[in-house]
């Protein structure tokens, strides 16, 4: 029972230790968005070239038909 008792109370304890302990300062924020922008409008131009080679397959395609 007394060493029950000595659990709970070092339980207790603990507890309120850390309830107590100063916080964590936050973390800076990420300044990582000029790159991502950057990449984006790369994938941007990506999309516009192989659309503008599809349509260009499909006219070429267009043209043997006729």
């Amino acid at each position: 029972m007394n060493k029950l008792l000595a659990a709970l109370m070092a339980t207790v304890f603990s507890a309120a230790v850390f309830a107590q302990a100063t916080p964590a300062t936050p973390a800076a924020p990420a300044a990582a968005a000029a790159p991502a922008a950057s990449s984006a409008k790369a994938d941007k131009k990506e999309m516009k070239a192989t659309k503008k080679a599809k349509k260009s397959k499909k006219a070429k395609k267009a043209e043997k038909a006729a």
